[in-house]
């Protein structure tokens, strides 16, 4: 049996995460609706799901390693550099979950363990 890679979180998303979901959900939901959803992100409580489940509910593909951003992050992963949580958003509208930040540090942690629980903030 292989030996799980031990992957490092931070306690809580970078300040600057917040901007980057709001940057993102922008695109499909006007500048305003996105800096409501960024600053109920800021306030939610930490959450933790699997890998995979977070996949399944995204319905988005797996980059590959060779995408840089991934690469990094497995980078990081390899040096027991912390990374940090997700933030995701229940679009109840279309019934999908949208990865408001941190899609490519998802792939990089699937990479090694599938069911690898990742910590998240999620509105």
């Amino acid at each position: 049996m292989s030996k799980k890679t031990n992957i490092n979180w931070q306690s809580g998303p970078q300040k600057h995460d917040y901007s980057a979901a709001a940057s993102y959900l922008s695109l499909t939901m006007g500048p305003q609706a996105a800096k409501n959803v960024a600053k109920k992100l800021e306030r939610a409580e930490m959450s933790e799901f699997a890998a995979k489940d977070i996949f399944r509910a995204s319905m988005l593909s797996l980059l590959g390693v060779s995408n840089s951003h991934v690469e990094k992050d497995r980078t990081k992963i390899i040096r027991h550099e912390k990374l940090s949580p997700l933030l995701l958003f229940r679009d109840q509208r279309n019934g999908s979950l949208v990865i408001a930040d941190g899609y490519h540090r998802l792939c990089a942690v699937y990479t090694f363990d599938e069911d690898a629980m990742i910590p998240c903030k999620i509105v």
